[in-house]
């Protein structure tokens, strides 16, 4: 018998355990962040300026697929306790450089157990994981060329 409702079956959905995997992902970062003070958000930020040391909130925005509106806030906390610092550019006094701050660098060192407690959490093999990433970027990459692809 053909059920015409399967497709909207839950566990027929690529969503739910997409969405139910990054909430329990995000839950098992907490208790880690909050040792640093930071929240999950915060903490790819600051992931993003210990790569990067100085970038400007642009690049922020479109490195971890955030809008402006969710960053300016998240750059005012991070000012705020003191592991960055906002200037205007010298060229471009619309844009907003972001600096690591001495406090900041300090914090780099103290998140190195973050991913390696992360990683253990969960029970894949290095194999599993490593696809499990390529196919996550290969659907982030692909989005991001049709959002590049719809603005020109």
């Amino acid at each position: 018998m053909d059920d015409k409702y399967a497709a909207l079956r839950l566990k027929n959905q690529l969503c739910f355990p997409l969405y139910a995997v990054a909430n329990m992902i995000t839950r098992k970062y907490k208790p880690l962040l909050d040792n640093l003070d930071l929240t999950y958000t915060q903490y790819i930020v600051m992931m993003a300026l210990w790569e990067e040391k100085k970038v400007n909130e642009k690049f922020l925005c479109e490195a971890l697929c955030l809008k402006s509106n969710t960053m300016t806030p998240l750059l005012k906390k991070l000012e705020a306790k003191g592991l960055i610092e906002k200037t205007k550019d010298q060229s471009d006094e619309r844009r907003l450089v972001i600096t690591l701050t001495k406090t900041g660098e300090e914090l780099q060192e103290k998140a190195l157990c973050v991913p390696e407690t992360i990683a253990q959490e969960f029970h894949l093999t290095r194999e599993e994981a490593i696809a499990l990433y390529r196919i996550l970027y290969k659907m982030l990459d692909e989005e991001k060329a049709r959002t590049a692809n719809d603005k020109m």
